[in-house]
């Protein structure tokens, strides 16, 4: 017996697309993932510390500084992020009640952690990946701010606050609006060893992620990098709250001709939030078997018309 060649076809395209979505997977990284409740027993995390002036609330945030002058506070992971490809999302929120406010906080993967510093909140002279949202404008003429931006530190050079970081960025965007934004603020920054860095940014609007920059051939990482976030307030203030923190493990499919970290671009454009695919996801395993089904069912019902077309030949 031979199915008609449409139905053949649409069984090919089917495998071919469930091919293709499947290349890319991830697995969650629960050390380096945190949410509400934040703690595991009283003033401890499982897999994170915090200092400085950082203050927990276990229904609502870990709150890096608060609303108030010349505070600083930092939130580390415990064991290094040792993935060599991986994607950290995070919410956060700045808000505060001043019209003049600052001075921004940080997300780290460095070999230092968990020590307080100038540059918001953490050391100079690091080693490793800095990305900053920076909230107030020192000396930067023609850039907007609030300003994102990525350094990364050779453990020898400095962070000129005066000049914004200008001289040390590798890449960056502006983001008027991320403050006190009216959706949930997210970034999602995506490390691929040695093929692509990139930073979205969610503040606009809900679920649609703007790409704040993408570099190819990113400087490679420490071995031994810790995930972290710090924050600072000088004179001017603002809350520096951490909603959540979800890290993922990526990897491709043994064989798959696709590559994660590949064509890369740079520039800045609006797109709509995606989601890797997670390996074992039940919904997309009852899609699969509900498009599988749809192939059969045609493949049956051309069968059918076929048989019957040549039934009627016969007479």
């Amino acid at each position: 017996m031979r199915l008609p060649s449409v139905s053949a076809a649409l069984f090919a395209a089917l495998a071919w697309t469930v091919q293709a979505d499947e290349d890319l997977k991830s697995i969650t990284l629960r050390t380096h993932s945190l949410q509400e409740p934040y703690l595991d027993s009283p003033m401890q995390s499982r897999w994170f510390d915090f200092g400085g002036d950082t203050i927990i609330r276990t229904d609502s945030y870990v709150r890096l500084t608060s609303d108030r002058p010349s505070q600083s506070g930092w939130l580390f992971s415990r064991v290094p992020l040792t993935a060599t490809n991986w994607e950290v999302e995070v919410e956060f929120k700045i808000s505060g009640n001043n019209h003049l406010y600052g001075d921004g906080f940080a997300m780290w993967i460095t070999k230092q952690r968990g020590q307080q510093g100038q540059v918001f909140g953490f050391v100079d002279k690091f080693e490793g990946l800095g990305i900053f949202i920076d909230t107030y404008k020192n000396n930067r003429p023609g850039v907007v701010f609030p300003y994102v931006m990525a350094m990364f530190g050779d453990g020898h050079t400095s962070y000129d606050k005066n000049t914004d970081g200008k001289d040390t960025e590798l890449a960056g965007c502006s983001a008027r609006g991320i403050r006190h934004a009216s959706v949930p603020t997210k970034l999602r920054l995506t490390y691929i060893q040695d093929k692509q860095l990139k930073l979205e940014l969610q503040y606009r609007t809900e679920d649609e992620w703007e790409l704040c920059f993408e570099t190819a051939s990113p400087p490679a990482i420490p071995n031994i990098a810790y995930l972290g976030f710090s924050a600072e307030t000088g004179e001017l203030s603002d809350n520096h709250d951490i909603i959540s923190i979800s890290a993922k493990n990526l990897y491709t499919t043994p064989g798959s001709p696709s590559n994660p970290g590949s064509a890369p671009a740079k520039g800045k454009t609006n797109t709509k939030s995606h989601t890797v695919k997670e390996g074992g996801s039940w919904s997309w395993f009852f899609f699969k078997v509900f498009m599988l089904f749809g192939v059969v069912g045609g493949g049956y019902v051309g069968f059918t018309a076929y048989r019957a077309k040549s039934k009627s030949h016969r007479f």
